[in-house]
C-alpha cells in the first residue's frame, strides 16, 4: 500500500473540532466491566452544574486524562466516570438571579415550583462545564455521566443519612454556627475564608455598679454589645482580682453584667478584660456554657438588629447600628479612644459578605467516629498520598477537627429525610411513606407530619461520588470491579472538603478505602506566582488559549506541573506546547517525503547504520523511562521524558544526520536508505503513541493519515502503548564521540557563517590514532552525519574537525 503525502498542518480549530467530532461519533471510551482486563478507575472530581471551566479545572482534568489514555493504552479497562455537582447555594443562587431580571422571587412562587424552575434552567444551560471538558479532550466514559441530584444517587444520600441517625452519627442541635446573611443559610467552617481588611478597635468604658471606676474593653463589634451577657478577665490577672465577683453596668442600656473569672482573656492582650457577647462570638458562646451566662440574640437571620435591642436600632443592619452605636456611646463620654487596625474577619466564600456566629437549631455529624477510622487507613498505607507530605495537612485537620453542620437553609438539593409530628417527635427515614409508618406504630394512630425545610450541605453527597456513581448500595458489577477506585486526581485546597470526607464515607458504609492513591497537585497561579482573583483582574478563561494555541497546547502546559507545587499560567508556556504541535507535524511531513518508495511491511535490515542503532536505542530507553514515571503517575517528569527525546534526539539529531542519506545515491546504496526508512517509520509510530496521552489530538488526525491504513485501529487512542525492546535497548557507545562531531561541525559552521543547509567539500577530522580506527568503519555514516562526501583523518591529540566549501566565484 502507498504511503500517504502529509500537507501542511490544517488551521488548529478545524482539526481539533474534526478529531472531537469523530471521538464523540465513537465509544472509544466506554468502560466494560464484563471484560476480563484488568480494570483502571478514576472519578471526575464533579464540577459544578453551575460552573465554567477555569484554570484548575483545566490542569486537573488534563492531569487526569493524561493518565486515564496512558492505563487505556495499556491495555486496562479503563473508567473515567464523569459528572456534575448539584451546588445547592451556586444553583439556587443563579435561578434567584435569572427570576428577579424578571421581578419574581423564589417566595412567590413556592418550594415545588421554585425547583421545577431550577431543573429546567438546569437541563437547559446548565453543564456547560462538560462541553468544555470534551473541548480539552478529556476521554471520560461520556455515556455513564452522573448528576448528584439522580434518583439513584438521590436515594443514596437518604439511607446514607438514615443509617447514620440510627448508628447515633448525625443528631440534630442548638449550636453556634457561621451564618452567611445574604444567602440566609448555616455554612460550615470550610466554607468560610478569612480576609484581612482595615477595621477599627474602639475602647469602651463599662462602668463599675459601685460607681468606682470602669472597666475598658476593646471590640472590633461595638453593635454587639447589646448583647453581652458579662465581663471576663483571667483568674491570675492581679488588676482584676477584686473586682470579680462584683458588677459593671452595660453601655447605653444601664444592665448589670457580672464580672467573671475564666482563661479565656488574654492579660497581655488590650486591657486584659473581654465582653463575653455568647449568641455570636464562638469563643464567647463556650465561655458562656461553662459559667451559665445568658445568650441574647440581637440580631436576626438577616444580620438585622431584632427585639432584643432598644427600638432606636431595630432594623437597621449590624453596620448601620454600628455606627449610630459608636455615636451614641460617644455623646454618653463612654467611649475611651478609637484605634485602626488590620484584622481578620471571616467571609462566607460562597455569599462574599462577613459571616454572623449565631446560634441555630442545626443538624450535626458526630465526626470524630468517623475521622479515627479514616485517620488509620492513611498512617496504615492503605491509601497513599502523593506527595506524601500532604499528610500531614490531612492530620493536622483530622487532629482537629469538629462536627460537621450539614443542613442548609436552602431549596435546592437533597431535603433532609426528617418529618416532624405536632408535638416535636421526629422520625427519620428513607421515604414520606416509611417516617408516617414509623409516626402510626409511635402513636397508635394516624398522624399529621411535615418535612424538615432544610437540605444537606452539596459535600455530604460528594463524599459518595466515588461508590455511588457505581451503583452503591446495590452490588453491581461495577461496584465489583471498579471499587475501591484506582486514583484521585485533585487540588489540595480540598483536602478538607472533599478528600477526607470520601475516606470516612468510603471506610463507613463500604469497610474499604474509596482509593488507593490520591494526587494532590497545586494551585494555578498567574505569571507572577499571585492567586488569580477578580479585584487583580488576572483571572484566565482556558477557552481563550484553547481557541488561539489549541488544547494540545494548553495540555502540554499543563504537564508541566510538578507533584504538590503551585503552576503558574504563563501564555509563553502555551506557546510552547504549540510549537511542539506544529514541529510533530512537520517532521511528520519530512518523514513521509522520504517513504514515497517505502514498504510498510518491511522487516528491519540485519546490518544498520551506527546512527539508526542509536535512535532505536534511544527511543527503547525513552519508552522505559516514560512507564516508570506514568505508573507512579508522574507525568511532569514523563513530559521533560518526552520532549528530550522527540525535539533533541530524534529531530534536533537524527533527522539532521540522515538526510545524505537520502539524497546522494551515489554513497548511499538501497540497504542502507532503507535502514533510515525502516527506522523513521517505526519511531515515528512510536512517538505519536508515546505523547498520544498528552496531545491526543494532533496525534490522532497524524494516526488516521499515516498509520490506520496499515494497522487497521479506528483510533491511536485504543491501540497498544509503545514497549520498550530489549534488544534495542544495548547502548551504542561510538555514538557519543558521533554526537561530538556533530557539535563541532555546527560551531565550525556557526563561526564560519556556513549555514547548516550547505554541503561541505571536504572534512576532515582530527583524532587520536585509536578513535581513528574505531571510526573508519563507520566512515559513511560519519558523511551524512557531517555532510560532506570527502571525509579524511588525521592524527591528533584533541578531537576537532575542519572543513572546506566550494568557491562559486
Amino acid at each position: 500500500m502507498k504511503l500517504p503525502e502529509l500537507d501542511k498542518m490544517p488551521d488548529t480549530q478545524t482539526l481539533e473540532t474534526s478529531v472531537q467530532d469523530f471521538w464523540d461519533s465513537n465509544d472509544f471510551y466506554k468502560c466494560n466491566p464484563q471484560s476480563d482486563k484488568d480494570p483502571f478507575c478514576i472519578m471526575i472530581p464533579p464540577p459544578n452544574v453551575t460552573g465554567v471551566l477555569h484554570a484548575g479545572h483545566a490542569l486537573n482534568n488534563s492531569l487526569i486524562d493524561f493518565v486515564v489514555r496512558y492505563q487505556r493504552m495499556k491495555g486496562k479497562d479503563v473508567l473515567w466516570q464523569p459528572g456534575t455537582d448539584h451546588a445547592g447555594i451556586a444553583t439556587q443562587r443563579q435561578v434567584e438571579k435569572n427570576l428577579e431580571k424578571q421581578k419574581i422571587r423564589k417566595t412567590d412562587l413556592g418550594r415545588e415550583a421554585f425547583i421545577k424552575k431550577v431543573w429546567e434552567w438546569k437541563e437547559k444551560s446548565g453543564g456547560q462545564i462538560i462541553k468544555q471538558l470534551k473541548r480539552l479532550g478529556a476521554s471520560c466514559d461520556w455515556s455513564r455521566e452522573r448528576f448528584t441530584m439522580d434518583k439513584d444517587l438521590s436515594d443514596a444520600v437518604r439511607k446514607v443519612f438514615v443509617k447514620m441517625y440510627k448508628d447515633g452519627l448525625i443528631y440534630k442541635g442548638t449550636r453556634m454556627v457561621n451564618w452567611c446573611p445574604k444567602q440566609n443559610t448555616a455554612v460550615s467552617d470550610l466554607e468560610v475564608e478569612n480576609q484581612q481588611m482595615n477595621g477599627k478597635f474602639w475602647h469602651i468604658k463599662y462602668p463599675l455598679e459601685d460607681g468606682s471606676g470602669y472597666i475598658s474593653i476593646a471590640t472590633t463589634r461595638p453593635e454587639t454589645t447589646m448583647g453581652d451577657g458579662a465581663v471576663a478577665v483571667h483568674p491570675s490577672d492581679e488588676r482584676y482580682k477584686h473586682l470579680i465577683g462584683k458588677n459593671c453596668v452595660l453601655p447605653l442600656l444601664g444592665r448589670l453584667l457580672p464580672i467573671i473569672a475564666d482563661e479565656h482573656p488574654d492579660p497581655e492582650k488590650g486591657s486584659g478584660a473581654v465582653k463575653i457577647t455568647g449568641a455570636h462570638d464562638f469563643d464567647d458562646y463556650e465561655v458562656a456554657k461553662r459559667h451559665n451566662i445568658p445568650l441574647i440574640q440581637i440580631m436576626d437571620f438577616q444580620a438585622k438588629m431584632n427585639e432584643n435591642v432598644p427600638e432606636k436600632y431595630r432594623g437597621l443592619s449590624r453596620y448601620d447600628a454600628r455606627k449610630l452605636i459608636v455615636e451614641d456611646l460617644e455623646k454618653e463620654g463612654l467611649l475611651e479612644k478609637v484605634e485602626d487596625i488590620q484584622h481578620i474577619v471571616p467571609h462566607s466564600e460562597r455569599g462574599k459578605v462577613p459571616v454572623e456566629p449565631m446560634i441555630s437549631d442545626q443538624w450535626y455529624v458526630k465526626i470524630q467516629p468517623l475521622a479515627d477510622e479514616a485517620k488509620r487507613v492513611v498512617e496504615n498505607g492503605d491509601i497513599k498520598f502523593v506527595p506524601e507530605h500532604r499528610k500531614n495537612l490531612y492530620f493536622s485537620w483530622m487532629d482537629n477537627i469538629r462536627d460537621w453542620c450539614i443542613s442548609r437553609q436552602l431549596w435546592w438539593g437533597h431535603q433532609i429525610p426528617a418529618w416532624y409530628a405536632e408535638d416535636g417527635t421526629v422520625f427519620v427515614e428513607e421515604t414520606e411513606e416509611e417516617a408516617f409508618a414509623a409516626a402510626e406504630r409511635h402513636f397508635g394512630k394516624p398522624v399529621t407530619l411535615v418535612q424538615d425545610e432544610d437540605v444537606l450541605d452539596t459535600w455530604f453527597s460528594s463524599m459518595l461520588w466515588p461508590f455511588s456513581t457505581l451503583g452503591w448500595p446495590h452490588e453491581t458489577i461495577e461496584m465489583k470491579k471498579y471499587y475501591p477506585n484506582d486514583l484521585l486526581v485533585t487540588g489540595f485546597d480540598i483536602i478538607f472538603f472533599w478528600v477526607a470526607r470520601m475516606i470516612m464515607a468510603g471506610t463507613y458504609l463500604t469497610k474499604q478505602v474509596p482509593f488507593k492513591t490520591v494526587h494532590l497537585h497545586g494551585l494555578v497561579r498567574d505569571s507572577k506566582g499571585q492567586k488569580f482573583s477578580k479585584s487583580k483582574g488576572n483571572g484566565v478563561d482556558p477557552m481563550e488559549p484553547v481557541g488561539k494555541f489549541g488544547a494540545d497546547a494548553l495540555r502540554h502546559w499543563a504537564a508541566g506541573a510538578s507533584f504538590g507545587v503551585d503552576h503558574r499560567y504563563d501564555e509563553r508556556d502555551i506557546k510552547v506546547g504549540r510549537k511542539l504541535v506544529v514541529k510533530l507535524w512537520n517532521a511528520s511531513r519530512m518523514v513521509l517525503m522520504n517513504l514515497t518508495d517505502f514498504d510498510s511491511e518491511s522487516a528491519r535490515p540485519e546490518k544498520m547504520p551506527i546512527e539508526d542503532q542509536w535512535i532505536l536505542s534511544e527511543l527503547s530507553n525513552c519508552i522505559a523511562d516514560v512507564d516508570t514515571k506514568m505508573e507512579k503517575y508522574d507525568t511532569f517528569a514523563t513530559r521533560e521524558i518526552l520532549d528530550k527525546f522527540f525535539w533533541h534526539s530524534f529531530c534536533d539529531r537524527y533527522l539532521e544526520m540522515i538526510k545524505e542519506r537520502f539524497w546522494n545515491d551515489e554513497l548511499y546504496d538501497v540497504e542502507n536508505k532503507l535502514s533510515a526508512q525502516w527506522t523513521l517509520w517505526h519511531v515515528l509510530r512510536a512517538i505519536l503513541g508515546l505523547y498520544a496521552p498528552f496531545i491526543p489530538f494532533v496525534t490522532e488526525e497524524l494516526y488516521q493519515r499515516i498509520y490506520k491504513p496499515f494497522e487497521g485501529k479506528e483510533s491511536l487512542h485504543i491501540t497498544a502503548f509503545p514497549e520498550a525492546n530489549a534488544e534495542w535497548s544495548k547502548p551504542v557507545d561510538i555514538m557519543e564521540t558521533f554526537l561530538e562531531l556533530l557539535d563541532l561541525i555546527r560551531k565550525e559552521r556557526t563561526d564560519q557563517k556556513v549555514a547548516n543547509s550547505v554541503k561541505l567539500t571536504s572534512v576532515c577530522v582530527e583524532a587520536s590514532k585509536d578513535l581513528i580506527e574505531t571510526l573508519k568503519p563507520h566512515t559513511l555514516s560519519l558523511c551524512s552525519i557531517l555532510r560532506t562526501t570527502d571525509l579524511t583523518f588525521a592524527t591528533s591529540d584533541r578531537l576537532s574537525v575542519t572543513f572546506e566549501v566550494q568557491n562559486d566565484s
